[in-house]
């Protein structure tokens, strides 16, 4: 979703300080926002705004890309499209908030960053990131068959306690 929050202005410093071409795919959630800080820089050359994307282009944007910008400003629970782009064996270059740093592996499949620079500078390391190992790594992680697994072991804790309580 293209929201402050979630850092799409930061993407575009981030991709231009790194001189690369950024996609830009999302909901527009707040347009003011959009209006003043993102489509001033959409150019259809090296800034790209290409729509709010269905699974499947999803897919292939996520799959193709060089790398996942997610400079976020809030502390995120979970990051569903920084495990998507990792399941694609796409690394992803963070901002270090919220569960970002649970769900990367700095350094080894991903990046963590602090601020603009430090993500510019990752962009500019991303081949040092084995985009295998960052496809598998994300798969132990977050599979179907893990995240079924985790769910049906908190179901049981749940039931457990509950038992316990009558």
């Amino acid at each position: 979703r293209i929201h402050p929050e979630k850092g799409t202005y930061e993407s575009i410093q981030i991709a231009k300080k790194a001189k690369r071409k950024l996609i830009i795919s999302g909901l527009i959630q707040d347009k003011e926002y959009f209006e003043n800080k993102v489509k001033p820089f959409i150019n259809n050359e090296d800034i790209i705004y290409s729509g709010n994307s269905g699974p499947a282009e999803r897919d292939i944007l996520l799959g193709e890309a060089f790398a996942l910008l997610h400079p976020i400003s809030f502390e995120e629970p979970f990051g569903l499209s920084v495990a998507e782009s990792m399941l694609c064996g796409t690394p992803v270059i963070a901002f270090n908030k919220g569960s970002m740093s649970e769900l990367i592996e700095d350094t080894k499949s991903c990046f963590l960053t602090d601020n603009i620079d430090q993500a510019a500078e990752a962009v500019n390391s991303i081949n040092l990131i084995d985009r295998k190992y960052c496809c598998e790594r994300a798969a132990a992680k977050f599979s179907r068959e893990k995240m079924i697994k985790g769910y049906t072991e908190v179901y049981k804790k749940i039931l457990n306690q509950n038992n316990k309580l009558h």
